[in-house]
């Protein structure tokens, strides 16, 4: 897989960064998230460099009959509709687990939204993981994943981080990228 997918890449014109997780576990956040091409893209990138990631995607995406398809690929269902424990239940799954990591798109969504979840940033505190700061840019045909961070549990701080990674970072759809804030 790692050939064909650098194959893949490389003939659609897209270059890859890649700095191995600093770990066996870690929590990646991939912003912004604009398009369904950003799962391909993903997925090519993941199989390119063998990472042994699992990506968190909403629950309806696993029905019948792409179910068994999506868990292959490293697929984790989360019901986003309601309180379900999900940063527990992905505490215990680290705990539990020798290598995990995990990758969620902050906005939770393709469409625009207002603020960021803040499931991603309450499991890799309590959970003191590294994040690693993910991204694909439609305007430099690059994708990949080059920074890791310890996050300080200060958000304003963070938010600094994040909002200075991710500048000059374009999504296929720019306007559908919300601002990097989380909810009051």
């Amino acid at each position: 897989m790692r050939g064909i997918s650098a194959f893949i890449l490389r003939l659609a014109g897209w270059r890859t960064v890649y700095a191995a997780p600093p770990g066996p576990k870690a929590v990646i956040i991939v912003y912004p998230h604009t398009s369904n091409w950003d799962f391909p893209l993903g997925l090519l990138f993941k199989f390119k460099h063998g990472m042994p990631l699992k990506w968190a995607g909403k629950d309806t995406l696993f029905r019948w009959p792409l179910r068994r398809f999506f868990i292959a690929l490293g697929g984790v269902p989360i019901n986003r509709r309601e309180r379900t424990g999900m940063v527990g239940q992905l505490q215990e799954s680290f705990t539990r687990s020798e290598r995990l990591c995990l990758c969620i798109a902050p906005e939770g969504t393709r469409s625009k939204s207002e603020y960021w979840k803040t499931g991603f940033y309450r499991l890799a505190l309590a959970a003191k993981l590294p994040l690693g700061l993910a991204f694909i840019d439609y305007s430099n045909k690059r994708v990949g994943v080059d920074r890791w961070i310890t996050l300080s549990g200060n958000e304003a701080a963070d938010l600094a981080t994040f909002r200075e990674y991710y500048a000059g970072k374009t999504p296929r759809y720019p306007e559908k990228a919300g601002e990097i804030r989380f909810k009051a």
